[in-house]
């Protein structure tokens, strides 16, 4: 078996980013940050009303990035989630393939379509770098 090296991205020094917290490897530019909350359409008793959840992962919450680097992808499958079903596949990090989130592959309710092609990144699996709260 011939072992592959990987290659490691680096964002530039310059943003803030999110990294690997078992590793460091650099995750996503905080840029790429779409949402830390779900927002869906409460009714209660005839009252119409916006609420906010925050994105849940496995171990807890999580954020939604649009892209990021430093990962691999697992075989995608269908998984009923809070939101509804979907087709997800695990994402791991490169260097030390710890499993972070998942990438939405496919969401088969209109509402969540907006997720296809974007990636949950588990707040337990990543810390703020660059020196930023």
């Amino acid at each position: 078996m011939v072992r592959m090296k990987t290659f490691q991205a680096y964002l530039p020094s310059c943003h803030r980013t999110y990294s690997c917290i078992h590793c460091r490897a650099h995750l996503a530019n905080h840029d790429e940050l779409i949402s830390k909350f779900v927002f869906c359409i409460c009714i209660i008793i005839g009252d119409c009303f916006l609420r906010h959840k925050s994105f849940q992962g496995s171990q807890g919450r999580a954020y939604l990035f649009n892209s990021v680097v430093n990962v691999s992808c697992g075989q995608a499958e269908r998984r009923v989630l809070l939101t509804g079903l979907h087709a997800v596949a695990d994402i791991f990090c490169e260097c030390c393939k710890t499993n972070l989130g998942w990438k939405y592959e496919q969401a088969f309710e209109t509402s969540q379509k907006y997720k296809e092609g974007k990636f949950i990144i588990e707040l337990a699996h990543m810390i703020k770098d660059n020196g930023w709260e």
